[in-house]
């Protein structure tokens, strides 16, 4: 029989294990390791005040195939629901407004598209950039924040590209690179669009699409992970970490494990020390990859407690309430506006906080981190009420940054590893942190996995 140790218990990992029983059936031996006391990584549902809600990834973009298939064919179809139609607003410039249409991630398509959003300078930077040397295509990637920061002005990139780009990597422009964050836009340039505003123009549809945008699954995002784990069949241990990878005669010793093939679905420091002195290149590549930590503020209040009525609001790092007094907080997601699920019972918030190279906003201790993202919703809508219960979930080293080189860095640690029998990698370090991008790569390492696994007699 053989078998495969999966390193790794959140989406990528058990997305790779059920793939895995798909591919080989009950002739395989799948065991999961994963280091925490519960199954999930950055998907985790909890409950609050007698609702499941998740504190990690709270949906999936439902415009790529990947994580909407899966849901159907594990047979949650059925839980599938999708958000109301509540907009996201943005604090810009000292005031809540409605998020613009007609931008790529902030970059906007026209002038027009932005102008409520900034100042008469900002909007004339926006409407100039169109007659600034041509862009020229590159092969290498290049630093994004200096980029829009050249041809647009800071004001662009401060109000609005940086709080949306905040909600994907909890990172601003400043530390990303254009290839990694914004493909659609580079590619554009490359097809000859000599300005970025030419380059987000072409990427408009003529007929803005229907179809929602994000999904997420009733009763929260951690059905999926308990699916996943079910269908696998794995046999799954928790609280483990693994200390010691290392190749053998005809396999793999993992810790106290003998198997025929490993494969790695862990953040980039685990993945560097695992792989230190198997696939040495690869794992100096994980050494490079900078992370970024934040947390997550839940908060129930009393039902019948009024909300804006949007699904929530993006805040800039440098932004500031009337008084010019700082928000701590990067987001805020109205879910009971944002969801429909939630429409009795409490009323559900969660505020977000920390950004890549702000480690000391998570220092505070739990009861301080409420205080503080109650102060700025309170700042921001009014919304004073007494929670009826809360929880902070925290988030070390959460998201990888895709600066500049990520796809050269992912292109080494996958050439790295293809050439060592019997192992693959996959996760959010390498083609996307959203859950579809994740669920990508689990399941082309199953795949590898499958197709490169001999028989390991004995085990």
């Amino acid at each position: 029989m053989r078998t495969i140790a999966v390193v790794g218990g959140g989406i990528s990992g058990l997305t790779a294990a059920y793939r895995l029983r798909t591919l080989l059936g009950e002739d395989a031996r799948i065991v999961v390791f994963e280091a925490t006391d519960s199954l999930g990584g950055k998907l985790r549902t909890v409950e609050l005040a007698g609702e499941r809600y998740d504190v990690g990834a709270e949906a999936f973009l439902a415009r790529r195939p990947e994580a909407l298939a899966l849901v159907r064919e594990v047979g949650l179809g059925e839980s599938l629901v999708h958000p109301t139609k509540a907009r996201a607003k943005i604090h810009a410039g000292g005031s809540v407004l409605g998020l613009p249409p007609g931008t790529v991630m902030g970059v906007p398509a026209s002038a027009d598209a932005v102008a409520g959003v900034l100042s008469e300078k900002g909007h004339a930077l926006v409407e100039a950039e169109a007659s600034l040397s041509p862009l020229k295509p590159s092969a290498e990637d290049v630093p994004l924040g200096e980029l829009l920061r050249e041809r647009f002005g800071d004001e662009l990139v401060d109000r609005l590209v940086d709080p949306l780009l905040g909600g994907v990597y909890a990172g601003g422009a400043d530390g990303l690179g254009l290839r990694a964050t914004m493909p659609g836009l580079a590619s554009a340039i490359d097809r000859g669009a000599r300005s970025l505003t030419e380059a987000a123009a072409s990427l408009m549809p003529a007929s803005p699409s229907t179809a929602p945008v994000f999904g997420t699954l009733l009763g929260g995002l951690g059905t999926l992970i308990a699916r996943l784990a079910e269908l696998s069949r794995a046999e799954v241990r928790t609280g483990t970490t693994v200390t010691a990878l290392e190749r053998t005669a005809d396999g793999w010793k993992v810790d106290d494990l003998d198997a025929d093939a490993v494969l790695l679905a862990v953040p980039a420091p685990p993945a560097r020390r695992l792989l230190d002195g198997v696939a040495g290149v690869a794992s100096s590549v994980f050494a490079k990859v900078e992370l970024a930590s934040m947390a997550v503020v839940a908060l129930a209040l009393p039902p019948g407690t009024a909300l804006p009525e949007s699904s929530g609001v993006l805040i800039g790092a440098g932004e500031r309430d009337a008084a010019g007094k700082p928000f701590a907080a990067k987001a805020f997601t109205f879910s009971s506006r944002k969801w429909a699920q939630y429409g009795e019972g409490p009323v559900l918030v969660r505020g977000s906080v920390g950004r890549f190279g702000e480690p000391d906003a998570l220092h505070a201790d739990d009861e301080e981190l409420v205080r503080v993202v109650r102060d700025d919703l309170a700042r921001l809508t009014g919304v004073t009420a007494e929670p009826i219960d809360t929880l902070v979930t925290r988030w070390g080293g959460g998201l990888p940054q895709y600066g500049i080189g990520h796809l050269v860095r992912v292109e080494r640690i996958e050439r790295a590893v293809a050439a060592v029998p019997g192992l693959a990698v996959a996760g959010a370090t390498l083609h996307g942190v959203g859950i579809p991008a994740c669920i990508a790569t689990a399941d082309a390492a199953a795949r590898r996995i499958a197709g490169i696994t001999p028989t390991h007699e004995g085990s």
